[in-house]
């Protein structure tokens, strides 16, 4: 088994492995192309974003600077809206759906070092795959930590550190991230 096929299968794996190696070298080469491509020259953006992530709906947006582990790892869905200094940390599989839309500086985890010291010093670490449901808003500054699944409809509140899964529909804050109320579907801002 390859330390790539070790890190989607949640096994402990050594991300120093010279195929993984090349391929996040691979990944640095296209971010910084991506990153100085004219942020108004949105055909070539779409396209190298095409290019760098693993998959991309209908009318996704990625704003500049990005900055992901390998990209491959990570699929989005149609109407993807991901704001400037995002990080997607996507050593193991990032999926989010459709509808998403991410605030600035967001960041999704989806590695975890070893807890033994001795194999933490070793550089050996896990990945945890992290979901999002379809029609999430994740506001500014948020962190979502490996393994965890945000569900349908929900809206994570800035600066939130989310731990743990959130149900679909529901409203969740602070650090760590709590649902403190479900999601009405007809609520408006009133003017």
């Amino acid at each position: 088994m390859t330390e790539k096929e070790k890190s989607h299968a949640g096994m402990l794996y050594q991300p120093g492995d010279p195929e993984l190696a090349a391929d996040r070298d691979e990944t640095v080469k296209k971010l910084y192309d991506y990153n100085h491509i004219h942020p108004l020259n949105r055909e070539e953006r779409q396209a190298a974003i095409g290019e760098l992530l693993g998959g991309t709906g209908k009318n996704c947006v990625v704003e500049q600077p990005l900055f992901c582990t390998y990209g491959y790892n990570t699929t989005v869905g149609d109407n993807f809206f991901l704001n400037v200094n995002c990080k997607l940390m996507d050593s193991g599989k990032i999926n989010i759906g459709d509808n998403v839309f991410i605030a600035p500086n967001v960041c999704i985890i989806t590695e975890e070092h070893a807890m033994d010291t001795a194999q933490r010093i070793q550089g050996l670490e896990y990945t945890h795959p992290v979901t999002i449901g379809d029609n999430v808003w994740i506001c500014a500054g948020v962190i979502v930590l490996p393994g965890v699944t945000i569900g349908a409809n929900s809206v994570i509140g800035a600066g939130s550190v989310v731990t743990k899964d959130i149900p679909p529909d529901s409203l969740a804050v602070g650090n760590p991230c709590k649902v403190i109320r479900k999601v009405n579907e007809n609520e408006r801002l009133e003017k």
